[in-house]
């Protein structure tokens, strides 16, 4: 073993020794270390590789439901007066629809509304929603943003917020400045039963929330709403909110924005809302019941060959079966197109036999006493009209000749002299009868006089009274 010693010499005097064992032990022993040293280090990197590049759970390919969404493509309105796929309406104001924006309350005037919703519902089970918002105003302005996931839409919840809306069946997400760090965003469930108007605390109903300061910050905050097979999940500018695994939205429901400001106002802004879905269908899937009823009408076509049903191109894999496929309906094809020239050529006969027909019995009735056997019963079948017809026109000869024979000249002097002596009666009698009649100004002067009699006997009545002799008892 050799030892040697490394002197150190400090300032003061003070000596210090080191010594080493480089036995070939000792050696061996440093070695293994290095190496158990370097295997650490490179599984430590290996794992930070792993993370950094780790595959996503979700789907990496999305697909946007463009009928659902707006604002991802650049202009929000291709007209500037609608979005398309979607309802925009305000109280107190109309929201304001800019090439990038939509401003659904304003910075002025305070106590405005404003609200859009989707015309149509999102028929997807798993989806994935990512929208853009701002919210600026006073220093001590509020109001509420309100993201709606509803069963009906714009008629359940209107221009509503979480603490004006009624009855609702569905999700509600809401940005406010509840709590005491400057904001929040919290979930709240209803199946339709609840009446949030009418509740004593509706704060108390949030199922999730977390803290995050939205105001006056300058650039659109991003918040993500995912919906799938592991629950709900929100997260806002690339952070996580609130999850929930107990929660599982159902398709068929509409997307909406609503927002609300007080008497000192928050402008809220929304600039991008984008539903994507992670399944390859990006189109509206066909009606079961249209289906069944197309199925219907093709089986209904005579000689039609069994009927396809429809189906998605996803679901065929391999070229054998798309080949299958497309020869099984080709063929369908070729012999709907056989059985509708078919049909063409049944019906043309079956016109050409008809006017045949037509054309034989108007010969036979232009030909009247045709001894053509095969015409007479047209003939037989015109008889009674025509008798009916001569009867009709003998009576109106009759009652012509009637309304000519007479003459009615005697009964209209009559009548005209019997109007004219009750007429002269009249001229004659009536200064008569009412020359003998009672007039009004008698009546008048009868019921005065009366009344100043009754008047004169109740003061002769009080004089005497008066004058009479007092006794005293």
């Amino acid at each position: 073993m050799e030892n040697f010693a490394l002197d150190a010499t400090h300032k003061g005097g003070l000596t210090i020794q080191h010594y080493l064992d480089c036995s070939p032990n000792v050696v061996n022993i440093f070695k293994e270390v290095n190496k158990l040293v370097l295997v650490v280090t490179i599984g430590l990197v290996s794992v930070s590789l792993l993370r950094t590049f780790r595959p996503s759970t979700s789907p990496q390919a999305s697909y946007v439901i463009e009928g659902l969404s707006f604002g991802h493509k650049g202009a929000i309105s291709p007209n500037g007066r609608a979005v398309p796929g979607w309802h925009l309406s305000g109280e107190n104001h109309t929201p304001q629809l800019l090439s990038d924006r939509i401003i659904l309350t304003p910075p002025a005037p305070g106590g405005t509304r404003g609200a859009i919703f989707a015309d149509n519902p999102i028929t997807q089970p798993e989806w994935i929603v990512e929208t853009e918002f701002r919210a600026s105003g006073q220093e001590r302005g509020s109001g509420n943003l309100n993201f709606w996931f509803v069963d009906t839409g714009r008629s359940a919840v209107g221009q509503s917020s979480i603490y004006t809306v009624g009855k609702f069946d569905g999700l509600a997400l809401v940005v406010d400045q509840y709590g005491p760090r400057g904001g929040s965003i919290r979930g709240f469930l209803n199946d339709g039963s609840a009446n949030f108007k009418d509740h004593h605390n509706v704060d108390s109903l949030a199922f999730g929330h977390c803290d995050y300061a939205y105001r006056n910050l300058g650039r659109p905050s991003k918040l993500r709403i995912e919906n799938g097979p592991h629950g709900l999940r929100v997260d806002v500018d690339g952070t996580p909110c609130f999850h929930s695994e107990k929660v599982n939205l159902p398709p068929g429901y509409f997307f909406g924005v609503s927002a609300a400001a007080s008497e000192n106002p928050d402008s809220f802004e929304v600039y991008k809302f984008a539903a994507s879905t992670t399944t390859s269908i990006t189109r509206e899937e066909p009606n079961t019941e249209a289906k069944r009823q197309h199925l219907e009408k093709l089986d209904k076509f005579p000689g039609s060959p069994e009927s396809l049903p429809d189906a998605d191109a996803g679901t065929i894999l391999d070229q054998v079966h798309q080949f299958a496929d497309l020869h099984n309906r080709l063929q369908a094809m070729n012999h709907q197109i056989a059985n509708l020239f078919g049909e063409f050529e049944r019906v043309s006969r079956q016109m050409n036999d008809h006017h045949a027909e037509l054309m034989s019995k108007v010969a036979g009735t232009n030909a009247g006493d045709s001894s053509d056997k095969s015409q007479q019963p047209t003939g037989d079948a015109l008889l009674p009209l025509s008798r009916r017809v001569e009867n009709i026109e003998r009576i109106v000869l009759a009652v012509q000749r009637d309304v000519e024979g007479k003459d009615y000249r005697e009964h209209l002097t009559n009548l005209q002299q019997s109007i004219e002596g009750v007429r002269g009666g009249l001229t004659e009698h009536l200064p008569e009868t009412i020359s003998h009649t009672p007039k009004m100004g008698m009546f008048i002067f009868v019921v005065i006089a009366f009344q100043v009699m009754l008047a004169g006997a109740y003061i002769i009545y009080k004089r005497r009274r008066a004058n009479a002799p007092k006794k005293y008892l």
